[in-house]
This record gives C-alpha cells, sequence and structure tokens, in this order.
C-alpha cells in the first residue's frame, strides 16, 4: 500500500467513526455505570473502566510533577531527600499495592458471581488489616527518621533541615494504606469512577496546600520541606474520609453493611495469602529501588537530583497505562468469577496493544526533548544534565514496559500474584541490582549504568511475563 493510499485509508476509517456514541460512553465513563462488565461487548468495558482509571491516574502523576516542581524551589538537597524518603516510602507502596491486589482479585470475583454482599465483607477485612500493618510502620518510621537519612547517604545539612519529611510520611502512612485499599474495591467492583473522584480530591487539595505551606503563603507559616509533607498527608487523609463515607452511604455495588463490620479470619488469612504475594511482589521491586537509589547516591546529590526528577516526570507518563493496566485486572477478575476465561484472557491481550502504543508516543516526547522537560523543574546545569541522561535512557524501554504492566496485572487480577513475585525476584535482584552496580560502580559508568540496567531488567521482566501469560495457568485460579 502507498503512503497516499494509507493516509486516505485512515481519513475513510476517521469518517466512519461515531463520535456522538463515543461522547456518550466518554460522559458515562466519568459519571460512573452500573453495567454489567462481564455482560457488554469488550470494547466498551475496557474504555468505561480505563477513562476513569487514567483520568485518576493522570492527577496523580500531575501531582507527583508539581510537587517535585516546587520543593525543587528549596535546592538540591531537598530534592534528594524527597527520592530518598520516597524510595522508602515505595514499602509502604508496597504493602498498600499488595493488600489493594488481593482485594481487587477477591471484590471482582465475587462481584462476578454476583456476591455483593459478600464483597462488603472482603472490603472491611482488607480496611481492618491495613490500618494494623500501618501502625506497625509509623511509630518506628517516626522515631528514627534521622537514622534512616544517615543510613541512606544523606549529608548533615540533609538530615538537620530535612528529617521532617520522612518522619512526617512515615508516621502518616496510614491513609496512603487505606487509599489503596478503597481505591482498589471501587476500582474491582466495576465503580472506577468513584476511585477517580476520590484521587482527584486528595490531590487538588495537595496542590493547593503545597505551596502555601513550603513557601508561607498568606497566613500560612513557610515549612519548607515538612510543609511538602502535611499537605500531601492532609490531602490524603480527607480523600479516605470521603471513601468511608461513600462506602456506608450504600449507592453503589460494594457498600458495607453493619454485619460487614465484623472479622472474619477466615477471609483475612485468604486476603493475607494473596496479598503476601502481592506484598513481596512489590517489596521485592521497590527495596530493589532502595538499592538503586544508594548506588547512584555514589554520584553525588546532583546526580540523585537528577535522576529523582526524571523518575518524577517517568511517573508522570507511567500512572496513566497503570489506570489502562488496571481496567485489565479488574476485567480478568470478574471475567472469571463469571466462568468467562476466554474473555478474560483476552480483555488482556487489548488493553495491553492500546497501552504499547499510548507508552510508545509517550516515549518519542521523552527521547526527543529531555532537556525540555528537565529544565522544567530546576536550573541547576549539572543536576538537569543528570536528568537528561536519566530520563532518556529509561524510556527506550516504554513499548515493553507498556505490555509488561499489563501481563503483570492480569495474573494479579486473578488472585496469582505468586507468579509476579518470581518474574520481579528474577528481574530486579538478579539482574538490576548486581548490573547496576557494575556498570555503576565497576565500570565508572555512573548513572549511565544505572539506568540501562533498569532498561535491562524491565524488559527481562515483560518477556518471562509473556512466556508464563501465554501458559494460562492463571485461569484455573480459585480465590
Amino acid at each position: 500500500m502507498s503512503l497516499t493510499n494509507f493516509i486516505q485509508s485512515i481519513f475513510i476509517s476517521l469518517r466512519h467513526i461515531n463520535y456522538q456514541s463515543i461522547w456518550k460512553d466518554l460522559k458515562e465513563a466519568i459519571a460512573g455505570t452500573e453495567r454489567d462488565f462481564t455482560k457488554i461487548p469488550l470494547g466498551k468495558s475496557i474504555f468505561l473502566l480505563a477513562i476513569p482509571m487514567v483520568l485518576e491516574m493522570v492527577l496523580e502523576s500531575v501531582f507527583a510533577v508539581v510537587d517535585i516542581f516546587y520543593v525543587s524551589k528549596l535546592g538540591a538537597d531537598a530534592v534528594a531527600t524527597v527520592g530518598i524518603t520516597e524510595s522508602a516510602m515505595t514499602i509502604v507502596y508496597a504493602v498498600g499495592i499488595g493488600l489493594s491486589m488481593a482485594t481487587t482479585a477477591m471484590v471482582s470475583r465475587r462481584i462476578g458471581e454476583k456476591k455483593n454482599k459478600e464483597a462488603g465483607l472482603v472490603a472491611f477485612q482488607s480496611i481492618a488489616i491495613g490500618i494494623i500493618i500501618s501502625l506497625l510502620i509509623a511509630i518506628p518510621g517516626f522515631m528514627f527518621a534521622k537514622d534512616f537519612l544517615d543510613l541512606m547517604g544523606a549529608n548533615n545539612q540533609m538530615i538537620e533541615e530535612g528529617f521532617w519529611y520522612p518522619a512526617i510520611m512515615f508516621s502518616g502512612n496510614m491513609v496512603i494504606m487505606l487509599l489503596f485499599i478503597i481505591t482498589a474495591v471501587f476500582r474491582s467492583s466495576g465503580d472506577a469512577a468513584l476511585s477517580m473522584r476520590v484521587m482527584w480530591l486528595a490531590n487538588l487539595i495537595n496542590l493547593v496546600l503545597d505551596p502555601l505551606l513550603i513557601f508561607g503563603i498568606g497566613p500560612f507559616p513557610e515549612l519548607g520541606l515538612k510543609g511538602a509533607a502535611i499537605a500531601t498527608t492532609t490531602g490524603r487523609g480527607i480523600a479516605v474520609l470521603y471513601q468511608f463515607y461513600i462506602l456506608f452511604r450504600g449507592k453503589h455495588r460494594t457498600k458495607l453493611y453493619l454485619d460487614s463490620i465484623r472479622i472474619r479470619f477466615s477471609i483475612m488469612m485468604n486476603l493475607l495469602k494473596i496479598s503476601g504475594g502481592g506484598i513481596l511482589q512489590n517489596l521485592i521491586a521497590t527495596s530493589s529501588w532502595i538499592f538503586l537509589v544508594r548506588i547512584i547516591a555514589e554520584s553525588g546529590p546532583e546526580a540523585l537530583a537528577g535522576y529523582t526528577i526524571a523518575i518524577r516526570i517517568i511517573m508522570f507518563s507511567l500512572l496513566p497505562a497503570w489506570g489502562l493496566s488496571n481496567a485489565a485486572s479488574t476485567l480478568v477478575g470478574q471475567n472469571l468469577g463469571a466462568k468467562q476465561p476466554e474473555r478474560a484472557e483476552k480483555s488482556v491481550w487489548v488493553t495491553a496493544y492500546a497501552n504499547m502504543i499510548f507508552m510508545g508516543v509517550i516515549s518519542l516526547l521523552l527521547i526527543a526533548f529531555p532537556g525540555t522537560w528537565i529544565g522544567i523543574f530546576i536550573d541547576d546545569i549539572q543536576v538537569i544534565e543528570f536528568g537528561i541522561q536519566s530520563l532518556r535512557i529509561i524510556s527506550y524501554g516504554f513499548i515493553i514496559y507498556g505490555l509488561g504492566m499489563v501481563l503483570i496485572q492480569g495474573f494479579n487480577g486473578s488472585g496469582d500474584t505468586i507468579t509476579p513475585t518470581w518474574i520481579n525476584f528474577l528481574a530486579f535482584w538478579s539482574i538490576e541490582i548486581p548490573l547496576a552496580y557494575l556498570l555503576a560502580i565497576t565500570w565508572n559508568m555512573g548513572i549511565d549504568g544505572a539506568c540501562i540496567a533498569i532498561v535491562s531488567a524491565e524488559s527481562f521482566l515483560t518477556l518471562l511475563s509473556l512466556f508464563l501469560f501465554k501458559r494460562g495457568k492463571w485461569k484455573t485460579r480459585e480465590v
């Protein structure tokens, strides 16, 4: 086919698109829908679930970028402190995500089986577990904030001026945990629009409070890095209160009845069994990030600051893709519950193709103009150079990341969290960390070597996931 014919075929296809129908579906997706996702056409199911999930993640990614934009005005040490803290907070995220995986698998399966009241019972058990675990993290996290920064290679100035940031973030980890769990309840039941509204509320509050508390605008005190932590925790805390209001209001698929608020150890044990794999899966990935940050810290605070800014930009790009991946997870769980395994598998492939196209477009923008994006946040020449190197190298792997994240969510949606755990272990601890140390320190490649190791590990993860997913054992998983 000639280029002219190809372009003509595109225009013909565009003319035959029913834009009125798309607009109607878009409004339904954002407003929320009561449709049965196991019965309506698969493309519509993915669209109705993915749109609010992607929009939810878009604002989450906007906040991540805006937050580091404000913090960067406090200097490279402040940015590096955030980077170090975030590397450890990923352990909290790992636990929250692990519990949300188990919640998604069990709630979506109950919804697919048309057992909505049992879904609410599962939701409460997950919330109870999250509260207990968060308390175990909060106390030592607050008490040993300075020791943590020292252990992670922070200089004396960073420790003395920035210790309140990790202290507040660790002690307020409960709101993070509950936010993950309850949004998973909404998404897995098919009420993705509710999850979107909650996350928008949290992030809009963050965006307003961040500059007010960091720089002391108007009547607000100038708290610097401490203010950034307070703003984030406050926004998330208000969002969690709103989540509980929705759960008890009782107008949606999953809700909490009075008899839901009771401990059921059998359900808790099943959740812990499934989430154990999810938590370990994410701990393996995120703890490797801590070691990776420690390796990069050997190149100095400028290199670590550049890497931190680059990672925030990458997260800005990846979060919408994760939103799309979450749609696959929900559809896998609901369709397995409805005894439709082939439809569950097809939902993963369709979502994966869409995700790879999206990630490919984003990678072109980041590879072509890395300096433009990094320069938005800081004017330190050294930090910008390190940020450009990190952003460009990691972006080369975006298309394969797009496939890998959907496949992993396909396993998790089925309740098989063990397979991704082994995949993560092999990818991040057998390849990423040893290779990063070899390239960055032994061969003196610095931050370039660390970023090459990231791309290599993610590529291996995707290829192994593809092989195991095609074997289809996840279809027979019972939860």
